[in-house]
C-alpha cells in the first residue's frame, strides 16, 4: 500500500509519526506539500501533477490540511477523490470541520450536547444575544481561530458585548456561547477512528487561564471515557462526515458538551498523555477501508429521475411502528432501509426481522413518490399581522 501524507509540515510530530506507522507495517509513505500540487481537468480524466510532474500512483491518502491552507489544500482531497483515491476525510467534511458556524449548525440538527450558541451581525442585537445564551460570563470566539487563539472570556455583559463590537469593526466574525462554569479550565479530547474512540485525555489549564489547550500550556492525562462520552465523540464525527477526528467535549452537569470536532487533530498530546500507538490505529483502519474509496451519489450515481435518499422519522401514528421491515414489506412499495437510527445508535443495513419503534429514523433509498407518502407533513407557521410602520424595510 502506498500513502501520501498532506502536509506542509514533515518534521512535526504528527506527520513524523504517520510515516513511521506506514512503514512500521511494510508501506510505503510519502509526505507531499498540498501547495506543490498543480491540478488538470479533463473529461474522463482528472489528474494530479506534483512539482511540475504526473503523480504516481496512491492506494490513501491522509490529509493533514493546516488552516491557512483550508481552500487550496482541500481542492487536492477532491482531487484525490475523483481519481478514486481513499481518503481518511473526505473533502466536504474536512471544510465543514473548519467553519466553527457550519459545523455547530449541522451538529444542532441531532440531540448531541452543546453549548447554547449564538450568532449576530447588528450592533443591537449583541446584548440580547449574550441574554439568549444564559448572559454573562460568556465565551468568545473567531470563526476562523485555531489552538485556543481569538477565545476569551468576558466576565460581564458590558464587556462582552465591547469586545463582539471591536472584532466586528475589525470586521472578524465571531461566535457567543455560554460558559459552561463546572468545566472551567478543563475539556476532554476523543481521538475518533472509524467506528471507535482509540484514545481520550483530560486536558486542565494552568493558573489563572481558562483554555485548556496543550498549546496554550494545558496539561493532559489519560481519561477512560464513560459511555455516553464516547457515543458522543463518535456520533458527532459520523455526523460531521469525519473517519478520523478529534472531538472535543466539555464536562457540562448534563453531560458532555461538544465544543469542536477537529478534521486534523494532532497526534502529540492523545499519544503523550495516554502512551497509545493512535498513529498505528489510523494505519490499521486504512489497511481495512483502503478498498471502498468515496463515492458521492450526486455525482456518480446516476439512477434516473425520480429516486433518492429519505430520512423518514416515525411518530407514534405510523403504520409501520410495532412491525418488522418484513411484515412491513417496503420493498413491494419500492424503499429499500439502508439503516434505522434508534436514539444514539445506527443499525446499518437491518434484517427482515428487525423491529421499528416510535421515534426510530428510517434512512431509505427508493422512489419518491413512494417515500413522500410516509413522510410527516410540513407545518406552515402562521405568519403574524402587523402594523405596516413596524415592517423592517
Amino acid at each position: 500500500m502506498k500513502v501520501a501524507i498532506l502536509s506542509r509540515a514533515p518534521r512535526c510530530y504528527s506527520t513524523r509519526r504517520l510515516k513511521e506507522a506506514i512503514t512500521e507495517r511494510g508501506h510505503t509513505a510519502r509526505v507531499l506539500d498540498p501547495l506543490k500540487f498543480s491540478m488538470y481537468l479533463e473529461a474522463g480524466r482528472p489528474a494530479l501533477y506534483y512539482r511540475n510532474k504526473p503523480l504516481s500512483t496512491y492506494d490513501a491518502v491522509i490529509p493533514r490540511i493546516g488552516a491557512s491552507v483550508t481552500f487550496f489544500g482541500n481542492a487536492v482531497v477532491r482531487q484525490f477523490e475523483s481519481m478514486g483515491v481513499y481518503c481518511v476525510n473526505p473533502s466536504n467534511a474536512i471544510s465543514v470541520s473548519r467553519d466553527k458556524l457550519r459545523s455547530l449548525q449541522v451538529l444542532s440538527r441531532h440531540h448531541l450536547g452543546l453549548p447554547q450558541t449564538t450568532f449576530v451581525r447588528d450592533r443591537k442585537d449583541v446584548i440580547p444575544a449574550i441574554r439568549r445564551v444564559g448572559g454573562a460570563p460568556v465565551v468568545i470566539k473567531l470563526l476562523e481561530g485555531t489552538q485556543g487563539i481569538g477565545v476569551i472570556l468576558a466576565d460581564n455583559e458590558n464587556v462582552a458585548a465591547a469586545v463582539v463590537e471591536t472584532l466586528q469593526s475589525a470586521r472578524q466574525n465571531v461566535l457567543i456561547q455560554r460558559f459552561v462554569a463546572e468545566s472551567r479550565g478543563k475539556d476532554i479530547r476523543a481521538f475518533v477512528v472509524g467506528h471507535e474512540v482509540v484514545g481520550a485525555m483530560r486536558r486542565t489549564a494552568q493558573g489563572s487561564e481558562f483554555r485548556s489547550n496543550v498549546h496554550r500550556g494545558g496539561k493532559a492525562e489519560a481519561v477512560d471515557l464513560d459511555p455516553d462520552y464516547v457515543q458522543t465523540a463518535v456520533r458527532a464525527a459520523h455526523i460531521m462526515g469525519l473517519r478520523m477526528a478529534g472531538v472535543d467535549m466539555l464536562e457540562g452537569a448534563d453531560g458532555p458538551q461538544i465544543m469542536e470536532v477537529n478534521s486534523s487533530p494532532g497526534l502529540e498530546g492523545i499519544e503523550g498523555a495516554t502512551g497509545l500507538d493512535v498513529a498505528g490505529r489510523i494505519v490499521d483502519y486504512i489497511e481495512e477501508q483502503v478498498d471502498f474509496p468515496d463515492i458521492d451519489y450526486r455525482e456518480r450515481l446516476t439512477l434516473g429521475k425520480g429516486y433518492g435518499v429519505a430520512e423518514i422519522p416515525l411518530g407514534p401514528s405510523s403504520p409501520w411502528v410495532g412491525q418488522t421491515l418484513r411484515e412491513a414489506d417496503l420493498r413491494s412499495k419500492g424503499i429499500n432501509v439502508l439503516s434505522i437510527q434508534r436514539d444514539s445508535t445506527v443499525h446499518p443495513h437491518p434484517h427482515g426481522d428487525a423491529l421499528m419503534a416510535s421515534g426510530d429514523v428510517l434512512i431509505c433509498f427508493g422512489k419518491h413518490l413512494s417515500m413522500r407518502e410516509y413522510l410527516p407533513t410540513r407545518r406552515k407557521r402562521p405568519r403574524k399581522s402587523r402594523p405596516k410602520a413596524d415592517a423592517a424595510e
